[in-house]
């Protein structure tokens, strides 16, 4: 077998991060690891790539196997090789994120590796630089929520603007205020008011809306407006 002459060998792994809405709060999938070194801490869903596999192949079977999740939508986010960042051996790992309905994958979570989800805001202390990975990911996010429809795709096909809103908070980490936030979400003229309410939350209820999906593919700049303030943001 031919090889580059005098090159070191580095183990190449792959991270799934994976943020998930339930209908009331943005949460992050975690797992316990496996291994000797930090065995039992809280960590992203990780493993190490096959010679003969591709990135994209390696995701999907790593979460699979420890999650039991499949048909998740990830993309690649960034590559972490900074040397010192997996203590037993040099390894450079690829990152992958996500952002999924929790109701659509919840029959399939399994308990083998205690994958839990956590609300994002209460998130434990994870293993070795996945708290960047984190980060990181929520900065894409953000920036794809501002421009792209990600976010009804996580939402029924009816929802409440309270379901918006804590969507939105979630993601931004940042409190809106209701009435402010109701007003702009009408200026867009991209939601269309249903006669139905969700009274499940309150007494009073809370009228359903739908997506003008037509609209919104020639306005979907509307909802920029929504964006908080980057100052304002933590």
């Amino acid at each position: 077998m031919v090889r580059y002459h005098k090159q070191t060998r580095i183990l190449v792994a792959i991270d799934c991060i994976i943020f998930g809405f339930d209908g009331s709060e943005l949460k992050l999938l975690l797992v316990q690891r496996g291994l000797e070194h930090e065995k039992g801490k809280w960590s992203l869903m990780g493993g190490f790539i096959q010679k003969d596999e591709d990135f994209v192949e390696g995701s999907a079977r790593i979460l699979n196997e420890l999650t039991g999740l499949e048909g998740v939508y990830m993309e690649q986010l960034y590559a972490f090789g900074d040397v010192n960042r997996d203590p037993i051996e040099r390894t450079v790992s690829v990152a992958y994120f996500a952002l999924i309905d929790i109701h659509k994958y919840e029959k399939q979570l399994n308990e083998d590796y205690h994958a839990e989800w956590f609300p994002i805001k209460d998130t434990p202390k994870l293993i070795f630089d996945h708290q960047q990975m984190v980060d990181m990911a929520k900065e894409k996010l953000r920036y794809k929520a501002a421009f792209h429809p990600i976010l009804f795709e996580l939402l029924p096909e009816k929802f409440t603007l309270p379901q918006l809103q804590s969507l939105y908070e979630g993601i931004f980490d940042y409190q809106f205020d209701k009435r402010n936030f109701s007003r702009k979400l009408q200026s867009t003229k991209l939601l269309v008011k249903q006669k139905d309410k969700d009274k499940e939350s309150s007494k009073k209820g809370a009228f359903y809306y739908k997506l003008d999906k037509r609209r919104y593919a020639a306005n979907f700049h509307a909802f920029l407006n929504l964006i908080p303030n980057p100052g304002n943001l933590k």
